[in-house]
Protein backbone atom coordinates (compact mmCIF):
# COMPACT_ATOMS: atom_id res chain seq x y z
CA UNK A 1 0.00 0.00 0.00
CA UNK A 2 1.76 3.64 -0.88
CA UNK A 3 2.09 6.38 2.04
CA UNK A 4 -0.50 8.41 -0.16
CA UNK A 5 -2.91 5.55 0.00
CA UNK A 6 -2.38 5.18 4.08
CA UNK A 7 -3.02 8.94 4.26
CA UNK A 8 -6.42 8.83 2.48
CA UNK A 9 -7.83 5.70 4.50
CA UNK A 10 -6.57 7.14 7.94
CA UNK A 11 -8.25 10.38 6.46
CA UNK A 12 -11.24 8.61 5.29
CA UNK A 13 -11.48 7.29 8.77
CA UNK A 14 -11.68 10.57 10.74
CA UNK A 15 -14.48 11.19 8.70
CA UNK A 16 -16.40 8.32 8.74
CA UNK A 17 -16.37 8.36 12.44
CA UNK A 18 -16.96 12.17 13.31
CA UNK A 19 -18.78 13.31 10.20
CA UNK A 20 -22.52 12.32 9.94
CA UNK A 21 -25.41 12.77 7.95
CA UNK A 22 -28.71 13.55 9.81
CA UNK A 23 -31.91 12.25 8.91
CA UNK A 24 -35.13 12.68 10.96
CA UNK A 25 -32.69 13.50 13.90
CA UNK A 26 -31.05 10.16 13.11
CA UNK A 27 -27.21 10.16 12.70
CA UNK A 28 -25.76 8.41 9.92
CA UNK A 29 -21.83 8.38 10.76
CA UNK A 30 -20.27 8.28 6.81
CA UNK A 31 -18.38 5.04 7.63
CA UNK A 32 -21.73 3.48 7.71
CA UNK A 33 -23.18 5.06 4.79
CA UNK A 34 -19.50 3.91 3.03
CA UNK A 35 -19.21 7.78 2.09
CA UNK A 36 -16.02 8.71 4.33
CA UNK A 37 -13.29 6.95 1.33
CA UNK A 38 -15.02 8.52 -1.34
CA UNK A 39 -14.71 11.97 0.40
CA UNK A 40 -11.55 11.19 1.49
CA UNK A 41 -10.22 10.61 -1.69
CA UNK A 42 -11.76 14.14 -2.83
CA UNK A 43 -10.26 16.45 -0.11
CA UNK A 44 -6.78 14.59 0.02
CA UNK A 45 -5.24 16.85 -3.16
CA UNK A 46 -7.36 19.78 -2.00
CA UNK A 47 -5.37 19.02 1.27
CA UNK A 48 -1.77 18.80 -0.48
CA UNK A 49 -2.11 21.70 -2.30
CA UNK A 50 -2.78 23.60 1.02
CA UNK A 51 -5.31 24.56 3.18
CA UNK A 52 -8.94 23.60 2.16
CA UNK A 53 -11.72 26.39 2.52
CA UNK A 54 -15.05 26.49 4.07
CA UNK A 55 -16.24 26.88 0.29
CA UNK A 56 -13.99 23.74 -1.17
CA UNK A 57 -15.67 21.97 1.44
CA UNK A 58 -19.04 22.89 0.37
CA UNK A 59 -18.23 22.60 -3.26
CA UNK A 60 -16.66 18.93 -3.01
CA UNK A 61 -20.28 17.89 -0.67
CA UNK A 62 -22.37 19.54 -3.46
CA UNK A 63 -20.96 17.52 -6.18
CA UNK A 64 -21.55 14.35 -4.17
CA UNK A 65 -24.78 12.82 -4.97
CA UNK A 66 -26.44 10.41 -2.52
CA UNK A 67 -28.94 7.99 -3.65
CA UNK A 68 -32.03 7.74 -0.92
CA UNK A 69 -35.43 6.17 -1.37
CA UNK A 70 -34.31 3.31 -3.01
CA UNK A 71 -32.60 5.71 -5.34
CA UNK A 72 -35.36 7.15 -6.41
CA UNK A 73 -33.85 10.55 -5.89
CA UNK A 74 -30.45 11.54 -5.33
CA UNK A 75 -29.51 14.23 -2.84
CA UNK A 76 -26.11 16.18 -2.70
CA UNK A 77 -24.48 15.20 0.30
CA UNK A 78 -24.02 18.74 1.71
CA UNK A 79 -27.93 18.92 2.03
CA UNK A 80 -27.60 15.86 4.68
CA UNK A 81 -25.14 16.78 6.62
CA UNK A 82 -26.25 19.58 9.12
CA UNK A 83 -24.60 23.01 9.13
CA UNK A 84 -22.40 22.38 12.14
CA UNK A 85 -21.41 19.25 11.10
CA UNK A 86 -19.76 20.56 8.08
CA UNK A 87 -17.79 23.03 10.48
CA UNK A 88 -16.16 20.36 12.62
CA UNK A 89 -15.60 18.71 8.88
CA UNK A 90 -13.93 22.30 8.12
CA UNK A 91 -12.15 22.26 11.36
CA UNK A 92 -10.99 18.19 10.97
CA UNK A 93 -9.48 19.09 7.47
CA UNK A 94 -7.80 22.26 8.90
CA UNK A 95 -6.04 20.41 11.41
CA UNK A 96 -5.29 17.34 8.79
CA UNK A 97 -3.76 20.00 6.39
CA UNK A 98 -1.27 21.09 9.42
CA UNK A 99 -0.34 17.39 10.29
CA UNK A 100 0.85 16.86 6.94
Amino acid sequence: MSQESRVIEALGDVIGRNIYIDVARWHLYLAEAKLHIRLAEEFYPLAVDGPISRDQVDQVLASIRVPVGGNQRQLPLNELIPVAVQGDLVDLLEQFCQEL
